[in-house]
């Protein structure tokens, strides 16, 4: 299944698993009251849409955060942990009248053996793309630009760039090659992966090869989409991207804790994070690995709480008119049953969201409609087990418990894309 990730040498597949250690820790909270949100002052808040009336139990499918349950989950964590050799996770459960589970588990540093905890930054990969397909669709919003534009509108040299549309770029559907598949990239990549990579070289690197297929003719998930769309906002704004993502969609969304980083730096506190995706083939510490190579595709960093919350902005489209949020979750099918793929986010058996994955971390936040029910997995390796994403095996581990009739990604076991 594909949406997901900034995988280098690996295809995108979005759904998956993998991992790295083991400590016994636990940290948070599960019980019947929903835990509370972080401080989101200094920000002036979009008015959020009035919620619906709380779902009768009989008709959420969610199930109660008892603590049989929450011990349920402890199990079904470490288990996944154990076998796909995880450092530390992070898991958040919250559902109106159901309570809340926020756990750690595992270490965020593996030299010190410091804890993983909830508070923790992380790189949320291509979660990146829910923020940058938001800001463009503001500017839908503004009359700025319209879903139908073709991209040669605003980018010269794009290779159909008179035939495909920024509908087309936001839902995978432009054909165009995934420049982080490129073999020679990810060698010079994992050759010095702090260097530095400006948004033309990525694209640069896309259009030597050929187009997969005619604008709109088939889904596939390619990173270069999105580094088109991030060029598109600057050019209409006349702005940095980063500086439009932080001001017009983290401001009004409270995301305080959320950044779009303009060097390798992290915001303290922060986990670190593994990769195998090295040059040697073997763990390494990336932490502080250059995320320029994946922009408007992948460079952000948030926290637990953050996600929480953007699952739900997201999903409820409270950033824009709900025409637009209309015109968002329309899906075409991906490769698994259940799953469809809008602009930028995904629906996956009723989940909402998007899930993200860069070296050394993967992210899934998302929301469930129907029980008004969030679900955010933050983890420190991105390291793939039998061919999966850890995000993915803790996903399906959490949600067969809580959510038997919305299980992530789906009842099918997903079959590795050759990368």
């Amino acid at each position: 299944m594909k949406p997901t990730h900034l995988r280098l040498r690996r295809a995108c597949a979005a759904a998956a698993a993998a991992g790295a250690l083991i400590a016994p820790a636990a940290a948070g909270s599960a019980s019947g009251a929903s835990a509370p949100e972080r401080s989101t002052s200094g920000y002036a808040a979009a008015a959020p849409t009035p919620p619906p009336p709380p779902p009768s139990d009989a008709d959420t499918g969610f199930t109660p955060l008892t603590p049989a349950v929450a011990a349920q989950l402890d199990a079904a964590v470490r288990r996944v942990m154990r076998e796909a050799r995880v450092p530390g996770v992070t898991v958040g459960l919250w559902a109106p009248g159901k309570g809340s589970y926020l756990r750690s588990f595992g270490v965020a540093d593996k030299a010190t053996g410091a804890p993983m905890t909830p508070d923790l930054h992380v790189r949320i990969g291509s979660e990146t793309k829910t923020f940058t397909v938001t800001a463009l669709l503001q500017l839908v919003d503004q009359g700025k630009v319209g879903l139908d534009d073709p991209i040669g509108q605003y980018v010269t040299g794009v290779p159909n760039g008179d035939r495909i549309t920024l509908r087309e770029l936001a839902g995978m559907r432009s054909g165009l090659f995934n420049y982080s598949l490129d073999e020679s990239f990810v060698k010079k990549f994992e050759a010095d992966p702090e260097q530095t990579f400006t948004p033309q070289q990525l694209l640069d690197v896309s259009f030597e090869h050929p187009v997969l297929f005619e604008p709109g003719a088939e889904f596939d998930y390619s990173n270069t989409n999105l580094i088109l769309l991030g060029l598109v906002v600057e050019k209409i704004t006349g702005r940095p991207l980063h500086d439009v993502i932080t001001k017009d969609v983290l401001g009004p969304a409270g995301l305080r804790s959320t950044v779009f980083p303009t060097s390798p730096a992290l915001p303290t506190p922060y986990a670190h994070g593994y990769t195998d995706q090295t040059a040697s083939g073997k763990v390494e510490d990336s932490t502080h690995w250059n995320p320029s190579w994946a922009w408007a595709a992948g460079e952000m960093v948030s926290d637990v709480q953050n996600l929480r919350s953007w699952a739900r902005t997201l999903a409820t489209g409270t950033l824009l008119k709900p025409a637009t949020q209309a015109e968002r979750l329309k899906t075409t099918p991906m490769d698994i049953p259940g799953a469809g793929y809008g602009l930028g986010i995904f629906d996956v058996q009723g989940w909402i969201g998007h899930n993200g994955s860069i070296p050394g971390y993967e992210v899934l936040p998302v929301y469930l409609p129907s029980a008004r029910a969030t679900m955010v997995i933050v983890l420190n390796t991105d390291s793939q087990y039998k061919g999966q994403e850890p995000s993915t095996l803790f996903g399906e581990a959490v949600t067969s418990i809580v959510t038997p009739d919305h299980v992530y990604p789906g009842h099918k076991p997903v079959a590795p894309k050759a990368g």
